[in-house]
């Protein structure tokens, strides 16, 4: 275990954050805009739903924004804890905001082209051909730049970019991962689509381009709105995380035995950690305080994230022990089959 002090997410990660977000909802607006015009233009199906597509991240990316601004918000009487869920709200608003105005308009498109058919002149395929070409050098662009806030993420903190992006410590840059990722994937599907319907006349492979799309919105939405279901219920801290802490309990001569010790993430700034612990037998109240203080001290030190610890002295029977020990089995075991996906994967 390192002793070095875990570092937390501060001010300076959140404006290259909002400056990846800016850089998305700027390229999103103008592409949206290109895709609309043309679109009407040409009565392109696939790109009207990719101009949906479109429209859609740029209104999530104006949620991420919100949430950056008002996650930081210092705590008060009324949230004692803070303002970091407030991420995971509005990321799961931007699920939604996917799902709702990119997927089922995508749906809507295909399903409407396959029923009425189409009729696009050359000159119409050559505009959309063209607008979804600047439209997936617009949108890779914006993933470069989340790419590379990831790659850096992962560097700071000694880490391959597989696992931080697994972690999604930030649920507004994963967002914005996964809508240029889409993006990207959309435009492609829209391409081919409209390049098979281009050479064989028949708008079918436009519809079916429409629909491929409204099922990658669809199934991203529901991931984001997973995670983001999680982290709102109460979600534990890294399992690697949790074991570090638990071994540097069990270091301290002082306690006998750790008989809970349960963590949820508050944001990306904050984890709450609460921990019983069985002290040695013969130290009077005043040292208990002392060891307490001096224990928590050193927790916070080494974890900046855990800046919510809570440690609470208690007899533990022998039920208490087994199951403490089965419980920190099973937290080794989830920590080497992570370690053993990411050599596999590899993160290193």
């Amino acid at each position: 275990m390192s002793d070095a002090p875990q570092k937390r997410s501060d001010p300076d990660e959140d404006s290259r954050t909002a400056v990846t977000v800016y850089v998305a909802l700027g390229a999103n607006l103008v592409i949206a805009l290109a895709k609309l015009i043309g679109g009407l233009f040409a009565h392109s199906p696939a790109l009207l739903s990719e101009a949906a597509h479109s429209v859609a991240d740029s209104l999530n990316e104006v949620f991420l924004l919100a949430s950056l601004k008002r996650s930081t918000r210092t705590p008060d009487a009324k949230h004692p804890f803070g303002y970091g869920k407030e991420r995971y709200f509005w990321s799961l608003l931007a699920a939604v905001g996917i799902f709702v105005m990119g997927g089922c308009f995508s749906f809507f498109q295909g399903i409407e082209a396959l029923r009425s058919g189409g009729s696009e002149t050359r000159a119409g395929y050559v505009m959309v051909l063209a607008v979804l070409g600047i439209a997936l050098l617009a949108e890779g662009s914006s993933l470069v730049r989340a790419l590379v806030q990831i790659r850096g993420n992962a560097l700071r903190a000694s880490r391959g970019m597989v696992h931080e992006i697994r972690a999604g410590d930030d649920p507004a840059l994963r967002t914005v991962l996964a809508e240029d990722s889409t993006a990207c994937l959309g435009v492609v599907f829209a391409i081919v689509g409209v390049g098979l319907h281009m050479l064989t006349g028949d708008i079918a492979y436009e519809a079916w381009a429409s629909l491929l799309i409204g099922v990658l919105l669809v199934f991203v939405a529901f991931q984001l709105a997973s995670q983001s279901r999680a982290q709102l219920i109460g979600e534990a801290a890294d399992p690697v995380l949790r074991r570090e802490i638990h071994e540097f309990l069990d270091e301290q001569r002082e306690i006998d035995t750790v008989s809970t010790l349960l963590t949820m993430r508050l944001g990306t700034r904050s984890t709450l950690v609460a921990v019983r612990v069985d002290l040695v037998g013969g130290m009077d109240s005043e040292e208990v305080e002392e060891v307490l203080v001096r224990i928590k001290s050193d927790m916070t030190h080494r974890w900046p994230l855990a800046d919510q610890v809570f440690l609470d002295v208690t007899e533990a029977t022998a039920k208490d022990r087994a199951r403490a020990a089965g419980e920190r089995r099973e937290l080794d075991a989830t920590v080497e089959a992570q370690e053993t996906r990411e050599r596999g994967g590899g993160d290193d």
